[in-house]
C-alpha cells in the first residue's frame, strides 16, 4: 500500500525525526520525549525515505512506521506546548511548530485508516486477528 504524503508533510516528518536523533545522539536518552532504542531505530530507517509517498509492504512495517510517527508527533507536541508556554502562542517558532505537529498529525490519521483496513483484511483471509507471522508475511502490494 502507498502512504501519500505531501511535500509540507515529508518536511515536517523529516525535520521531526532529525531533531529526535540528534537529541537521542545529544544526550544518549532522546529528547523531550524517551522512546525506545527500536523506535529510535526506526526513525533512523525511516529518515532516508522520506523522499516522496512511503511504499508500506506489510503490517508489521506499517507498525514500525507508525511508531517512529507517533515519536515524531510527540516530541512535536512537546516542543510546541514549551514554546508556548515559553514565550506565546503566536510566537514564531511555536507557530511553525504547530505546522509542523498537524501536517505530521494527517500523516499519523491516515497511517491509522492503513492500519484499520490491513488489520481487517488479514483477519478476512485468516480468520483471525494478525499474529506476529501474518504481519510479516502477507504483503500488500502497491
Amino acid at each position: 500500500m502507498i502512504l501519500h504524503c505531501t511535500y509540507e508533510e515529508l518536511q515536517a516528518l523529516t525535520a521531526g525525526a532529525e531533531y529526535v536523533i540528534s537529541g537521542s545522539e545529544a544526550s544518549g536518552r532522546g529528547c523531550a520525549v524517551a522512546a525506545p532504542p527500536e523506535v529510535t531505530a526506526q526513525l533512523e530507517l525511516l529518515l532516508p525515505r522520506l523522499k516522496g509517498d512511503l511504499s508500506i509492504g506489510t503490517y508489521a512495517e506499517l507498525r514500525r512506521v507508525r511508531g517512529a510517527v507517533d515519536l515524531i508527533l510527540e516530541t512535536l507536541r512537546s516542543r510546541l506546548e514549551g514554546e508556548v508556554v515559553e514565550h506565546h502562542p503566536a510566537h514564531e517558532e511555536a507557530v511553525e511548530l504547530y505546522f509542523a505537529y498537524a501536517h505530521v498529525l494527517r500523516v499519523r490519521d491516515r497511517l491509522e485508516r492503513m492500519s484499520t483496513e490491513m488489520r481487517a483484511m488479514i483477519e478476512v483471509m485468516t480468520g483471525h486477528a494478525p499474529t506476529a507471522h501474518a504481519a510479516e508475511s502477507i504483503s500488500f502490494p502497491d
